[in-house]
Parts: structure tokens; sequence; C-alpha cells
């Protein structure tokens, strides 16, 4: 009895519809995967993880530099018509 007729070789029944889930089993161009390759590289926990707390911190930066941005908008150093030196809150001519 040979490999084929055993049901064993490379040709088994269990393996012929077997295709790989996904784009990895495609036929695509070198080109489709160069400029593509987020559809083809197998995920990376720990470059997903550094990525995720580099954004989160970048972007927490951000909001505190806005928001020191905004307290330092309130008040400002002006002087009165007696020529005394006072904090005045900033306001809008659209006020």
């Amino acid at each position: 009895m040979s490999d084929k007729e055993s049901g064993k070789g490379k040709d088994s029944p269990g393996e012929k519809g077997f295709r790989i889930p996904g784009l990895r089993g495609a036929q695509t161009t070198t080109l489709f995967r160069a400029v593509n390759p987020e559809l083809f590289i197998k995920p990376n926990k720990t470059v997903m993880a550094f990525g995720l707390v580099t954004i989160t911190l970048s972007v927490g930066y951000l909001g505190y530099m806005h928001a020191m941005k905004e307290n330092d908008q309130q008040l400002y150093e002006a002087i009165d018509s007696q020529g005394e030196r006072c904090m005045k809150k900033k306001t809008s001519r659209w006020d």
C-alpha cells in the first residue's frame, strides 16, 4: 500500500480544502505587500504596548501644556489710573 492509497500523502483528504486565513494566504504582488505591511506582519505585543504608552503620554503632555497655558491667560498685571500695579482678569471684547 502506497502513501497515496492510505491517505497519508501530501494531498490527504483533510488538507485539500485547507487555506491560510486572511491575506497571508492570498496571491498578492510584492508592491502590495510593501505598501501594506501591516496586513502581513505578525502583531508584536511588546511594540504595541510601547506605542500605546508613548501615545498616551504624548497626548497627556499636550493636554497638560494646554491647561497650563489656559491658566496663565486668566490674569495679567496692569497699572491703574493712580499708577499702582494690580492683577486683572483678562476679558474678551465679545463679553
